[in-house]
């Protein structure tokens, strides 16, 4: 069974350069507090700015929780993760298990980027694949995300 990627799209106020930075390098400045696996409070969410670099989030007990990897790191241009999370929104450690979120950024002019967004692969999730899709796709999924992202880069 295929699931339809989940695919959005917005167009930032800044250079191509700056929303790579800000989108990868800056990922804990707009990623909300809320969004997060621990028990604890989110402390910070970070994306390691390489491949193989984890992308995780650590909360203010210090415990760690990995949300998956950096499998394409190509700036300004695109970044590809992995996405560990299931269904159920527990961490699976399995990498065959994981779907991947790219997301490209396309120069319009001097001070304006399309950011392209593409989740896919859902399907390796096995049976919480439709979960995970619809739980992305909905309210608070990517489109609200790249809202706060894309209110980040501009300001």
């Amino acid at each position: 069974m295929t699931l339809e990627p989940i695919r959005r799209t917005i167009t930032v106020a800044c250079s191509r350069e700056h929303a790579f930075k800000t989108y990868t390098e800056a990922f804990d400045s707009w990623w909300p507090r809320a969004h997060h696996l621990g028990a604890a409070d989110l402390a910070e969410a970070v994306l390691e700015p390489k491949p193989g670099g984890r992308w995780y989030e650590r909360t203010v007990d210090g415990a760690e929780c990995q949300w998956g990897e950096v499998l394409v790191w190509e700036p300004p241009a695109r970044v590809v993760l992995s996405w560990r999370i299931d269904g159920d929104w527990q961490i699976d450690p399995d990498p065959a298990h994981a779907s991947e979120i790219e997301v490209r950024f396309v120069e319009e002019g001097p001070r304006s980027t399309r950011v392209e967004l593409e989740h896919r692969g859902f399907e390796r999730h096995g049976e919480t694949g439709a979960k995970v899709r619809e739980g992305v796709s909905g309210e608070g999924g990517h489109g609200a995300l790249l809202g706060l992202f894309a209110e980040k880069a501009a300001a």
